[in-house]
């Protein structure tokens, strides 16, 4: 992926900024500026507004890597799954911190903050969404159970936190 497509989808990608179609309310992520779901598509037209998913959510389905892409080899076995988040769009992402013979379908979610890749030994980090197991958060309203991390230990605060990047 090249850098400059990288920084333009920054905003989804750090705070799951969606659309949220104001004729018949459905959301988007990405986002769009046209809904589908509307009978007439034009009466869409600008009314899409920016939405922020929570990144709560729950397995819909999931695959267990264990011949990684590369880039991946070191993350073997991974969980790579299809994520309906609570307003309704589905994320495909990776599933962390839990055992891969512990993910189910239906096990509830939360979308994190992690560095994904590096792009050579010298290159750009791309940070992005992952996710883990909801048991681990404990309902505080950042939904964060420990302290915000400071810029240079960032790797596992919720996605749509205070964390900048």
């Amino acid at each position: 992926m090249t850098i400059a497509r990288f920084w333009r989808e920054t905003p989804q990608r750090y705070n799951l900024g969606g659309a949220k179609c104001t004729v018949c309310q459905t959301v988007y992520f990405p986002p769009r500026s046209v809904c589908p779901s509307c009978a007439q598509h034009r009466q869409s037209l600008g009314r899409l507004e920016p939405f922020h998913l929570s990144g709560e959510g729950e397995v819909v389905t999931f695959s267990v890597v264990h011949d990684a892409a590369e880039g991946f080899e070191m993350q073997v076995p991974y969980v790579l799954a299809i994520v309906r988040t609570k307003e309704g769009p589905q994320l495909t992402g990776q599933v962390v911190d839990v055992d891969p013979s512990e993910v189910k379908i239906g096990l509830r979610v939360r979308a994190t903050f992690r560095k994904l890749r590096e792009e050579g030994k010298a290159g750009v980090i791309h940070y992005g969404y992952k996710f883990t197991p909801a048991d681990e958060w404990d309902g505080r309203p950042d939904g964060r159970s420990t302290p915000a991390p400071v810029a240079s230990e960032v790797q596992s605060a919720p996605v749509g936190g205070s964390a900048s990047a």
